[in-house]
């Protein structure tokens, strides 16, 4: 008996939480800005915290509805600090608006930023780095903290302080012209390594020209590692 209490009392919870949820509201603002905010982060794929506000007015319908929908008819080119966007507010799957909006946007990230000055061809290094949050849409050559490793390099001299930008760093050559790099030959199982001479620099995953040092003849190998090319047949 008590078990079935217990049931009757769960159930006639749900059904009064379920009517909660289904009961008609108005369209608030922070509901309508986070509808476009989702929809435009997901059509041009942004990473971040993307905030959107009105540069003109905005009134909400004046109606209540169970379900409100957000749908962008057009959207702008390119994401930018100002943006125009047209769209259709649904109302229980009815269409009550047509708005043309004009966004103000900014879409927040962490970024690199030198703690100290770095020298040109240094190895990047996270520890001699600080992170920042800055809006992408005006710092646009930011780099962000998910890109950069040990497989780069500072392309040129950084002062203490500053963003780093995408101009700022390179592929790090693993292998460099002149130097004599071993190569591993794959063939199914079989693995056979040699000793060649690089004829140009190579970051990794890059195709290089290698040259035998006995027969002389050059030929294509990809860089794999430090002073490490590999050739497949």
């Amino acid at each position: 008996m008590r078990a079935l209490r217990y049931l009757l009392l769960v159930a006639t919870l749900s059904s009064l939480a379920a009517r909660a949820v289904a009961e008609p509201a108005p369209l608030t603002r922070e509901r309508f800005v986070a509808s476009l905010a989702s929809d435009l982060s997901s059509h041009f794929n942004l990473e971040g915290d993307l905030q959107l506000d009105f540069i003109r007015p905005w009134s909400p319908p004046a109606r209540l509805a169970e379900i409100w929908t957000i749908e962008i008819t057009e959207y702008p080119t390119v994401p930018s600090a100002s943006m125009l966007v047209r769209c259709r507010v649904l109302a229980d799957s009815i269409a009550v608006a047509d708005a043309t909006l004009v966004l103000r946007a900014a879409l927040w990230r962490d970024v690199w930023a030198a703690r100290q000055p770095l020298a040109k061809d240094s190895t990047f290094d996270p520890a001699v780095l600080d992170t920042r949050r800055v809006d992408l849409l005006r710092e646009r050559e930011a780099l962000p903290v998910n890109v950069g490793d040990r497989s780069y390099s500072f392309a040129r001299t950084i002062g203490s302080g500053r963003l780093l930008t995408w101009h700022d760093i390179a592929r790090r050559p693993l292998v460099r012209k002149g130097d004599l790099v071993e190569v591993s030959a794959v063939e199914g199982q079989l693995l056979i390594t040699m000793q060649a001479m690089a004829m140009e620099n190579g970051s990794q995953g890059e195709t290089v020209t290698v040259r035998n040092p006995v027969s002389r003849r050059d030929f294509a190998a990809t860089v794999v590692d430090e002073n490490r090319v590999q050739v497949r047949f």
